[in-house]
């Protein structure tokens, strides 16, 4: 029990020091953090240590999945639905499959099934992996398609994995795989929204920050069990609960629980990320051991996992090169559509242009028109906000540079990697090139993608990117100004506690107007989602500010 304890702090220890570490060295945390994993694992305490692959993969990734989900811009997230299914679906199959066929080539007496499996393993990208991209320049909408294909890549990799290893027994199905893929994906995500709606519903009516995040804690999991009980993935049930919860937040906490929220789970989040690489560095030797009991070569299967990462990569870049020609052709199009969906906008903005546009001879229809008229003209604003955006930030060579060597393996892969049945051929070797992978992946993936990026870095105009920000602020201010107006103005203040309530009632009248405004304006879409982000926070800390006022004088 002691020595469990010892270890347990000197982890907390490791981790708060790669957390502050190693932006200083210039290194990420993540490498710092498998490296002394890596060097504790030749420790005498160290050297049979294997960790169960279900403490990772039910236990740790549904948590660190949702805290990614609720904090991760849903505008964002939107908008680039579309890059990010692509990546995490379509991507990871074709991964596989032509990582199947290298391995049945590269291994001997592995076969197609089992080359797919691990092929399954190895392509998705990782959550906590791409943590390390944060800390680079890459553009936003890279960030935004990375975070998005590694909260979703997961589940069609471990279908695939189940559907691989299901064929070496079976015939295999391919509209069976697809329809297990469907069932999967769909009743996790009905489970996501029913759990993310729910803990929103409990927790409005809990008023103590503290069990409201306790109660948060939780809610990853509530989300996941049932979904795995009933054949689905659990790790997208985790995220859409996220995405809900996140969205609708500001909607139905207080701002002094989200507050609490953000603080706690933020800790949450580094204690279990750092827990994860130092674990990734930990089983070094016991998977190294188990190679070479079984007369296995650690040489060929260091070797074959360098062929696969170069694989890898050079599919990636295969994929996301017409990738981004799909999308640089959808932003053209769009723009031509700007034009008209202007004037739409703005003969809709008449009574007599709206009612030419749907019509409305008598009292009924005329109702329903009206809300076919805001649900259409809610719709034609976000439109024209998704255009801007897709203007203002095209993406070129150097983005899918980024997205191609940002896509690194971790703790998935190794995790995964685990749960192969006993009897899998060469069970062994193939953990060991699945970890060799994701070892691999983020020291020289994770190691060079900041240089690599400061390199290819255009030359910004800062004089134009301060002009757009002050301009962005100013727009956001008259937005912030018009809807205080808006509210009715209190009694004068008196230095009375009636009147002072009244004061003070006043005021969060005018921060709940304004933070109904701003989150209008974030569905529709037509501030950076940052920026928003950003005066949400200020309004959360004034109202918390004027909610601790003891008295008059506050």
């Amino acid at each position: 029990m002691t020595e469990l304890l010892v270890v347990l702090v000197l982890a907390f220890v490791a981790i708060a020091a790669s957390t502050v570490l190693g932006p200083r060295l210039g290194v990420a945390a993540p490498l710092l953090l498998v490296a002394i994993g890596v060097g504790a694992s030749f420790l005498p305490l160290f050297a049979d240590v294997e960790i169960e692959p279900e403490w990772i993969l039910a236990g740790v990734l549904p948590p660190l999945l949702y805290s990614s989900a609720v904090s991760m811009p849903a505008m964002n997230f939107r908008r680039e639905f579309g890059a990010i299914s692509s990546l995490s679906v379509v991507l990871v199959v074709a991964s596989s499959l032509v990582l199947g066929v290298f391995f049945m080539l590269v291994i001997p007496d592995l076969g197609f099934a089992w080359g797919v499996a691990l092929g399954a393993i190895i392509s998705p990208t990782d959550a906590v992996a791409t943590s390390i991209i944060k800390q680079t320049s890459v553009s936003k909408r890279v960030v935004a398609m990375l975070e998005g294909e590694s909260l979703l890549n997961d589940a069609t990799a471990l279908v695939l994995l189940r559907t691989a290893i299901v064929a070496t027994a079976a015939s295999f199905s391919f509209w069976g795989a697809v329809g297990t893929f469907v069932y999967s994906v769909v009743i996790a995500a009905i489970i996501g929204i029913l759990v993310g709606w729910g803990n929103l519903v409990v927790r409005k009516r809990v008023t103590d920050p503290t069990v409201n995040t306790v109660i948060s804690f939780v809610v990853p999991f509530v989300a996941a069990v049932p979904a795995e009980l009933l054949g689905a993935s659990g790790l997208v049930a985790a995220v859409v609960a996220g995405l809900v919860t996140g969205v609708r937040a500001p909607r139905y906490l207080s701002a002094q629980n989200r507050l609490s929220d953000s603080q706690n789970w933020h800790t949450v989040e580094m204690v279990l990320e750092g827990a994860v690489f130092l674990t990734m560095g930990v089983q070094i030797s016991s998977i190294v051991a188990n190679v070479e009991h079984d007369h296995a070569g650690v040489s060929t299967a260091v070797l074959i996992a360098a062929g696969a990462l170069v694989l890898i990569v050079v599919v990636r870049a295969a994929y996301v090169a017409p990738l981004l020609w799909v999308l640089s052709a959808l932003r053209t199009r769009n723009e031509r559509m700007q034009g008209r969906l202007l004037e739409v906008r703005e003969k809709m903005s008449t009574p007599e242009g709206a009612e030419e546009m749907f019509g409305g001879s008598n009292g009924r229809r005329r109702r329903a028109s009206d809300n076919q008229i805001e649900r259409f003209g809610r719709r034609i604003v976000q439109t024209l906000a998704d255009i801007t955006y897709f203007r203002n930030a095209p993406l070129g060579w150097r983005d899918g540079t980024a997205v191609v060597w940002a896509g690194m393996r971790g703790a998935v892969t190794v995790a995964a990697a685990q749960t192969l049945p006993d009897g899998t051929p060469q069970r062994s070797v193939l953990v060991l090139i699945a970890f060799t992978v994701a070892v691999m992946s983020l020291a020289v993936q994770g190691g060079t993608i900041g240089p690599l990026l400061r390199a290819i870095a255009p030359k910004v105009d800062q004089a134009a990117v301060d002009e757009q920000t002050n301009a962005e602020r100013t727009r956001l201010m008259q937005l912030l100004r018009k809807s205080a107006e808006a509210v009715p103005p209190g009694p004068p203040a008196e230095q009375t506690t009636a009147g002072f309530l009244s004061a003070k009632e006043h005021e969060l009248a005018v921060i709940g107007a304004q933070r109904a405004a701003l989150l209008e304006a974030r569905d529709h879409g037509t501030f950076d989602a940052d920026v928003l982000a950003y005066a949400l926070q200020i309004l959360d800390a004034s109202q918390i500010a004027l909610e601790l006022r003891g008295g008059p004088k506050g």
